[in-house]
């Protein structure tokens, strides 16, 4: 028994010692294994990284000719890009030998599925707006809101400028247009008249919802031709130049929305200017302040 005993002593020894310093048939299986699984989990990268790139592909082509050609700006949802907090990895993490390949790929699948959400609602949109297209056309604010003749040269700008008053910087939402009081206000597409009365330093003021997200204002009228719920058509006279509430001269404000975010009304004024006509007119134009504040 006491032999028994040392040869098994003996023999776990040798085990050991071969063990550590020679792989066993059993340790070149599990070695085996580990590369394997690493080798799967690079190809598995390898493969999100080359759908990321065909849906970036798709992205671009989204953002630079599918969106434009409708008259769409870029979709926006709210956390798409913003990563998972680490918490939802947490379980995965207790495998010290492959989490740090398990929690990259999760990370990179999670960010994946993200890309091919935003672009499945932008699809989806694009696809109704195809099919009523030609509403669509019409319903995009794309001329003046005036006639070109009568303005008489003086702006005020989209973007940020000094408040008049306070002295501070703040947003001007929309632009102005200087013009004789009296001077017939457009609509800039169809739509159904939203608002159309005084409101606050707006003076008395239009507001039209022509759908596809589009939203349009005209302000500081001196008249108002239309009343909420009526159905306009660009071109249709909707208005008239005034000086009302917070003016300092006969002028028209005009803001474009969409989406519920104001826009540089320059952008749409497509059918009836040319670029590089524009850009001229604006050239020539003086940047004053016509308003106190909206």
């Amino acid at each position: 028994m006491r032999r028994i005993l040392i040869w098994f002593i003996a023999a776990s020894l040798v085990n050991f010692v071969f063990s550590y310093f020679f792989y066993t048939p059993k340790m070149y299986f599990i070695d085996r294994k580990n590369r394997e699984m690493v080798m799967k989990y690079e190809i598995l990268q390898a493969r999100i990284a080359a759908a990321t790139r065909k849906i970036e592909e798709i992205k671009h082509r989204d953002q630079m000719v599918y969106r434009p050609l409708f008259g769409q700006d870029t979709l926006s949802i709210a956390g798409v890009y913003t990563p998972y907090s680490d918490s939802k990895y947490a379980h995965l993490t207790a495998d010290r030998v492959y989490s740090p390949l398990t929690v990259a790929a999760w990370q990179n699948v999670d960010a994946l599925g993200r890309m091919i959400y935003l672009e499945s609602v932008s699809m989806d949109e694009l696809q109704t707006l195809s099919l009523d297209k030609e509403r669509l056309a019409v319903s995009v604010p794309a001329v003046w809101p005036i006639d070109r003749t009568k303005w008489n040269g003086n702006i005020s700008f989209f973007g940020m400028r000094s408040h008049p008053i306070l002295g501070y910087a703040r947003m001007h939402n929309g632009f102005d247009l200087s013009a004789p009081r009296g001077t017939e206000v457009y609509a800039t597409a169809n739509g159904t008249v939203e608002e159309s009365q005084s409101r606050g330093g707006y003076g008395r003021q239009i507001l039209i919802d022509h759908d596809f997200g589009y939203k349009t204002r005209y302000a500081h009228l001196s008249e108002s031709f239309v009343k909420p719920g009526q159905e306009v058509v660009r071109g249709e006279i909707i208005g008239l130049v005034g000086s009302t509430g917070l003016s300092q001269s006969p002028h028209l404000h005009y803001e474009v929305i969409y989406r519920g975010v104001h826009r540089n009304p320059l952008n749409y004024f497509s059918l009836d200017t040319k670029a590089d006509e524009l850009d001229t007119l604006l050239e020539s134009a003086h940047e004053v302040i016509l308003e106190i504040d909206e």
